[in-house]
């Protein structure tokens, strides 16, 4: 198989991490030419090496970001949302900005990441943590924690506050949750799905969810159970038991590419409690 053959399904996905990452969109295409170009004149950079594509055409477009300056006039945004993104993006260090992206972004495992950015797991885990701490920074805010279970409410409040952020209250009942989001009103939420009374956090959140726009993480030991594939499902989840390192990681993405509005499509419907 040609090289054409090889790359070409990646070049989109390439040319939206450069973008995100110079902030520019003439920038960014530029970079990935100059991958095209290192490319022909040194195909074993791909072509003699086993493992992930994927994972080497990132590595060596990292390579070449941290080696060269192709940072031209940065385009003017098509909207808001994209402002405010390299607005956001624009106040992270290199690296730091480099792990998020390509986890939050691109989706890559940290293990994966790593790889591309060529350092250990734990080297990684720390750019990560220094990436949620720089947005946190920038855009620090209330948190509404829901959840039943006292440790887990602790252990949320103290990964979230190293992050910068601000816990207005934890809410153990779907009508706790209400109280404490009319008194302050949050910037994001990380509900658990049942509560303690029975009530669930589904319907919690669609409560809220009804008055004003926030962005909500999921918390569940049975994903499963919102993640059916025929319904409106949650953009961040996660699952029980979790990783503080997934914890940082969701928040610092849900804050960094939930638009400022949302339309009500966003609501959940409602789900008959299930005892966790």
């Amino acid at each position: 198989m040609g090289l054409a053959e090889l790359v070409g399904p990646h070049i989109p996905y390439l040319r939206r991490f450069a973008r995100a990452l110079s902030g520019s969109q003439k920038s960014g295409d530029a970079y990935v030419e100059a991958l095209l170009e290192t490319m022909v004149t040194n195909l074993g950079e791909v072509e003699g090496e086993k493992g992930n594509l994927r994972v080497k055409l990132y590595r060596l477009l990292c390579r070449l970001w941290e080696s060269i300056s192709l940072n031209l006039q940065a385009s003017t945004p098509a909207d808001h949302w994209e402002r405010a993104a390299q607005l956001k993006l624009a106040n992270m260090q290199p690296r730091p900005r480099q792990a998020f992206l390509l986890t939050a972004v691109e989706g890559f495992s940290f293990e994966e990441a790593a790889e591309i950015l060529e350092t250990s797991e734990t080297g990684f885990a720390a750019l990560l943590d220094e990436a949620g701490r720089e947005i946190g920074e920038v855009m620090a805010t209330d948190v509404l924690i829901i959840e039943d279970e006292p440790l887990i409410a602790m252990d949320i409040e103290d990964i979230v506050g190293r992050l910068g952020h601000r816990i207005i209250g934890v809410a153990r009942t779907r009508k706790e949750a209400g109280e404490l989001a009319t008194r302050r009103k949050p910037g994001i939420i990380l509900a658990d799905i049942q509560l303690a009374d029975g009530s669930s956090g589904i319907d919690a959140v669609n409560d809220l969810l009804g008055s004003f726009e926030v962005p909500v993480i999921f918390i569940t030991a049975y994903p499963e159970r919102l993640l059916t594939g025929d319904r409106p499902e949650p953009a961040f989840l996660i699952t029980k038991p979790f990783a503080p390192d997934m914890v940082k990681a969701m928040v610092s993405q849900a804050l960094f590419s939930t638009p400022a509005r949302r339309p009500p499509a966003a609501l959940l419907p409602a789900e008959a409690p299930v005892r966790q």
